[in-house]
């Protein structure tokens, strides 16, 4: 698979499109924002990245398209945008990376299927670091055949590809996983927080519990994010509560109920709503710390 697109730049996105090309492919990198797509091209050592302006330009003659937008619906007006869909060839894979919820799933299952073309829900677990690493958890749902063809560039970027069944699973799982990370994440920001309203340096309190039996992974590598304020962000808030919305509209859809889910959101809708929508989502911990 020599050309492969990558749509959306963000800090996942760029990532992404770095090991594709560190990995032998020729890369077409797109962003709403065209200066984010020329800084990545930019970057690129091998010479093997070129920035498109044009997202057509971007997907044609592709045999892998990966996407990595901001949410569904910028996912869905992207590639099922008349001109975009007839560009992109029948022999490709439309991959979509991001978290764009079921319902835009289906959409993009629906739309690229009448256009022919083959198409794979794919989110991932893990941040930046993971991506550098070439150590993501992909989710992949679709036909069994086309999360195949997906695995060459998949691999580029994720040690583990696991087929979860047809189109949307992925996003169920993605979904799934990430209410158990958000809620522990809401629930290690009230700890902290009630620590410090005791007396114990945060410092003190994250080595207990970085050593006790809830000390997870996440707990783990979210160490510095939780103590240092400076720690550049991995994911911000305003992208958890988009997260957390997802979660509980699927839980509604599902009906299952999700209190503890939702009270994490209400958490973290204040957070926002007081300026803090960019900061990681760490910085809930301090919020809660400020507001008592």
């Amino acid at each position: 698979m020599s050309e492969v697109a990558v749509l959306g730049m963000g800090r996942m996105g760029a990532a992404m499109a770095r090991r594709v090309a560190d990995a032998g492919h020729q890369v077409r990198v797109w962003n709403r924002t065209p200066a984010a797509a020329v800084a990545v091209a930019t970057a690129d050592p091998s010479g093997r990245t070129t920035a498109c302006a044009d997202v057509v330009a971007a997907v044609e003659g592709a045999g892998a398209v990966l996407t990595m937008l901001a949410n569904g619906d910028v996912t869905c007006g992207v590639l099922l945008a008349p001109d975009v869909a007839a560009a992109i060839g029948t022999d490709a894979v439309v991959v979509d990376l991001g978290t764009s919820g079921v319902e835009a799933s289906g959409r993009l299952a629906a739309g690229l299927g009448d256009a022919g073309l083959r198409y794979v829900d794919a989110p991932v677990s893990g941040s930046v670091p993971a991506v550098r690493a070439g150590t993501l958890l992909v989710m992949a749902s679709g036909a069994a055949a086309d999360v195949d063809q997906a695995r060459e560039v998949l691999s580029s970027f994720a040690s583990t590809v696991l087929h979860v069944g047809p189109a949307g699973r992925g996003q169920v799982m993605k979904l799934a996983v990430n209410l158990v990370v958000h809620d522990l994440n809401a629930a290690l920001s009230e700890s902290l927080a009630l620590a410090a309203a005791a007396g114990v340096r945060p410092e003190d309190a994250y080595d207990v519990l970085q050593h006790s039996v809830v000390g997870a992974p996440f707990v783990q590598y979210k160490r510095a994010a939780f103590l240092d304020p400076a720690t550049p962000v991995a994911m911000s808030l305003d992208l958890v509560a988009k997260d957390l919305g997802l979660i509980l509209e699927l839980g509604a859809t599902s009906g299952v109920p999700l209190g503890t889910t939702l009270a994490a959101y209400e958490q973290v809708q204040a957070a926002v709503a007081s300026g803090k929508g960019a900061e990681d989502m760490a910085g809930l911990a301090r919020f809660l710390r400020e507001q008592s």
